[in-house]
């Protein structure tokens, strides 16, 4: 079976956005993801909570990446005003202003978003974003959303497809933290060194551990 990075040449570059270091660090997660791919030829540049940006985000495409990890807070549903946008959505570090990005959010690409209805508000984006204001071209990356609902419907998935990546890869449901940073300790390893291909390394990983165990949410990768 192909594995999903066969034939790629000369150093492979890697992302690791890691947006839930300001609400649930793990450096040794941190450190055991970038030892594996620096073992396996990545270049990989790390983002902490603080860089993570709308903008940030908008120029990812541009960086050749890939494999892109996103350990970020996600959501389903992300508010511009009144009004919820029920859009696979990713939080961003940069706290909310009405101010700023002021056409994408009237457009529903930016919002903002809570992890509690009386806590701070930070911006998000969503998956119109991802399609029509990000720059550049995934250029066949495989996209790994680790956050919550990257599957609660395909529009995460669909986005980023459009924007040129190869493969989504993300949870059905809710996932704590301690879950997904295991998990993807798992398909990590499935994919970058046994060089499984999506699918399988996604069913691998599920045999290894499990849905959550709280939540009963499972991975999916498309395609």
């Amino acid at each position: 079976m192909r594995g999903i990075f066969e034939g790629s040449e000369g150093t492979r570059k890697a992302a690791l956005v890691d947006q839930l270091s300001l609400t649930a660090a793990n450096p040794e997660f941190v450190e055991n993801t970038r030892e594996l791919l620096e073992a396996n030829g990545y270049e990989v540049d790390y983002f902490d909570g603080t860089a993570v940006t709308v903008d940030l985000y908008r120029t990812l495409p541009e960086h050749d990446y890939d494999l892109v990890i996103l350990r970020v807070h996600s959501t389903a549903i992300i508010s511009r005003g009144e009004e919820d946008v029920t859009s696979v959505s990713l939080f961003t570090g940069q706290p909310y202003s009405e101010d700023l990005y002021y056409e994408e959010q009237l457009q529903g690409r930016v919002g903002f978003a809570q992890y509690t209805d009386d806590g701070p508000k930070y911006f998000g984006v969503t998956s119109d974003f991802v399609r029509n204001s990000m720059k550049g071209n995934f250029d066949d990356a495989v996209v790994l959303m680790m956050g919550c609902q990257g599957f609660i419907n395909d529009r995460g998935a669909e986005a980023f497809a459009d924007r040129g990546a190869r493969t989504f890869i993300g949870w059905d449901g809710l996932v704590s933290a301690k879950h997904t940073d295991e998990a993807t300790e798992h398909l990590l390893r499935h994919l970058v060194t046994d060089g499984a291909d999506a699918a399988e390394a996604v069913a691998l990983t599920m045999a290894d551990i499990g849905p959550d165990p709280d939540f009963g949410s499972r991975l999916v990768s498309q395609p």
